[in-house]
């Protein structure tokens, strides 16, 4: 089995008890979470919420519900999803590191985290791209006609790591983990053997610990504040949420060294799931009625997402909630109903990495493809979505039949 954090991997040890080693739920919700990213990008193109490669924006006098809905979804999505994938991936590091060692473990990171980021850069994001020049000018497309000259002019303002800032965040943690791992002498921090799950205090004092630092970090770059390091190579469009990022990789892999993905109580998931609701009724409320004043208003600085506002203070506190609590309950949840295995969920599991390196392109050429279907942006956006998704997974598994592609996606 292939050992990649967005691909069915090889799961954690047996546990005493006895049932088998794969987490088959673990492969169904990364799977899900995928597509939920793959549906987030989609609504970027029909929200016409920028930057994105292509999109359609909503027209707000006629259309105006399609807009609220499509920023809602992104908003909500942004304060977990990923997250979750980086819990997910930290879950799944120290086995491969304890299988491996520091050497064999870094060489098969730097080949399944690395080649695909390359193509992502150098190929794929520029053929992406390209949609804006198909876009018409009317519409915030591009006034200068696509030409092999213009399109090589513009190449180098093209690459960048798109979705894939994932993956090079994630090389940069599996790195760091292993120079943790060396200088505490190659011993994992505990044993394998199974112990309590996380108490709701522990869990209470986290999510505040880490509403506090999400706050701090905000100040200096506000959500939507793209970091971009080695000119356009490396391009990180959410480093608001690195806080989140990092500690949720921690948390995996302490998860794998106590077995929490099998142990955790399924009525943490119920309260992690009551949490984040009523956490978003009574704070995310609050602050998206407050964006959607400052952006009526044309704010260049928007309070709920950073500046060291008390909108911010709001909005993290509640994104640190719901992510805690959501990742809870889909754990929960994933394990309860689907943790047995099927050719239908291991097909997912396979071509999941391969989906998230490929669906930005097969996003923007079907949505150019329905330009021409005039109907409201919600109903369009379901349409899309009937299409995109199948789509890249056929593409991803004719992709992963190439020879040796398989070993890497």
């Amino acid at each position: 089995m292939a050992d990649n954090d967005l691909q069915a991997t090889e799961n954690a040890p047996q546990a005493a008890t006895g049932k088998p080693s794969r987490l088959f739920f673990i492969d169904h919700l990364r799977a899900a979470l995928v597509i939920l990213v793959v549906l987030h990008h989609l609504a970027l193109v029909y929200g016409g919420i920028p930057p994105f490669y292509y999109y359609e924006p909503p027209d707000p006098t006629t259309d105006l519900l399609a807009g609220l809905v499509f920023l809602a979804f992104v908003l909500v999505n942004q304060a977990w999803f990923m997250g979750a994938l980086f819990l997910i991936a930290g879950y799944f590091t120290p086995g491969s590191f304890d299988r491996k060692g520091p050497g064999s473990f870094l060489k098969a990171r730097l080949l399944r985290l690395g080649i695909p980021l390359i193509v992502f850069i150098f190929v794929l994001s520029p053929i992406s791209w390209l949609g804006l020049y198909l876009l018409p000018a009317s519409q915030g497309g591009s006034a200068e006609p696509l030409t092999w000259q213009s399109f090589w002019q513009k190449y180098p303002e093209l690459i960048g790591t798109g979705p894939l800032w994932f993956v090079a965040l994630l090389l940069l943690f599996s790195f760091g983990y292993a120079g943790w791992r060396m200088l505490t002498r190659n011993r994992p921090s505990t044993s394998n053997s199974k112990s309590s799950a996380p108490s709701y205090l522990g869990i209470g004092i986290f999510i505040l610990a880490l509403a506090l630092v999400s706050f701090l970090v905000r100040i200096i770059v506000p959500i939507g504040e793209p970091v971009i390091l080695f000119v356009y190579f490396l391009n990180f469009p959410t480093i608001a949420y690195l806080p989140q990022y990092l500690s949720f990789f921690i948390v995996g892999t302490i998860a794998f060294r106590h077995d929490w993905f099998r142990t955790v109580p399924g009525a943490m998931g119920v309260v992690g799931f009551v949490a984040a609701l009523v956490a978003t009724i009574l704070l995310f409320s609050i602050a998206y009625i407050s964006l959607l004043t400052w952006i009526e208003r044309g704010a260049q600085q928007l309070p709920p997402f950073g500046f060291g506002t008390w909108q911010s203070a709001i909005y993290t506190l509640w994104d640190s909630i719901f992510a805690v609590g959501m990742v809870l309950a889909a754990i929960t949840f994933f394990r309860r109903f689907f943790n047995g295995d099927s050719k239908f969920g291991r097909f997912l599991a396979q071509q999941s990495y391969a989906v998230y390196l490929i669906h930005i392109p097969i996003i923007v050429y079907l949505a150019l493809l329905l330009r021409g279907i005039d109907i409201e942006h919600l109903i369009k956006f379901g349409l899309a979505a009937l299409i995109v998704v199948p789509t890249c997974y056929v593409v991803a598994y004719i992709i992963r039949k190439i020879p040796g592609v398989s070993r890497i996606l």
